[in-house]
């Protein structure tokens, strides 16, 4: 399934698209899940950093479709971007918020249906996100490769992730984000780490070493532990 966002403060504009994915869903296999929101704000406010495809209208009522980019641009990068507009001229300063096309309104089912191809081609090309985490903290959602990941570590009601590209704290739990992480290769070896195996490097006494940090291991943990990186480095030569 394909999550996209209709931004646009037209009603029939906003329904026509929707109208479109439906139809472009059924004769190419495809299914969509489809947000709408009337002005840019509300989008901004209530972005889904999940979304797969942006449809962007550039004439907005409180902020124009370009500014609405670049805000989103702001917090995420990988996002599809889809401009639908009347106004042809501004459709090139699409390039500076990297929006990979622009559909002309009135929108037309063929013209639409071509530019969908293009889309889920470009979709399909880029890294899976389902090796990525969205983080949402108060500098607003960072999207974190879990290759990246040292370890979490669990601060009062925060997680902090230890990466290779610096850390990120956002609220949570470390049991919740245990079961998020299931079956992608980490394994807690105290109450306050998940450790991400692929990154272990040493084996000591009362600790291992990730990405070249010393973190900790339970004594009640660590035949688990040692358990879990034993069949990871077995499935991992394999």
């Amino acid at each position: 399934m394909w999550k996209a966002a209709v931004v646009e403060d037209e009603r029939e504009a906003a329904e026509r698209i929707a109208e479109y994915l439906g139809r472009f869903g059924a004769e190419n296999g495809e299914t969509f899940d489809v947000s709408y929101y009337g002005d840019a704000e509300a989008f901004l406010a209530g972005y889904d950093p999940e979304c797969d495809i942006v449809f962007m209208d550039i004439q907005l009522p409180d902020m124009s479709g370009m500014d609405a980019a670049r805000a989103l641009r702001a917090v995420d990068s990988e996002v599809t971007l889809v401009f639908v507009t009347s106004m042809v001229q501004y459709a090139v300063s699409g390039y500076e918020v990297s929006a990979l096309d622009f559909i002309v309104k009135p929108v037309s089912y063929p013209n639409f249906a071509m530019k969908m191809k293009r889309v889920l081609r470009e979709r399909r090309l880029r890294a899976p996100r389902s090796d990525e985490l969205s983080l949402s903290g108060e500098g607003g959602v960072r999207r974190v490769s879990v290759s990246s990941v040292k370890y979490i570590e669990v601060v009062g009601h925060h997680l902090i992730f230890h990466t290779f590209d610096g850390d990120a704290d956002v609220c949570g739990a470390l049991g919740e984000m245990e079961k998020t992480l299931a079956g992608k290769g980490f394994s807690r070896c105290n109450n306050c780490y998940l450790v991400n195996l692929r990154h272990v490097s040493e084996i000591r006494p009362a600790s291992c070493i990730v990405g070249g940090e010393e973190v900790q291991i339970s004594r009640r943990r660590r035949k688990a532990f040692m358990d879990d990186l034993t069949a990871y480095v077995g499935g991992a030569s394999k």
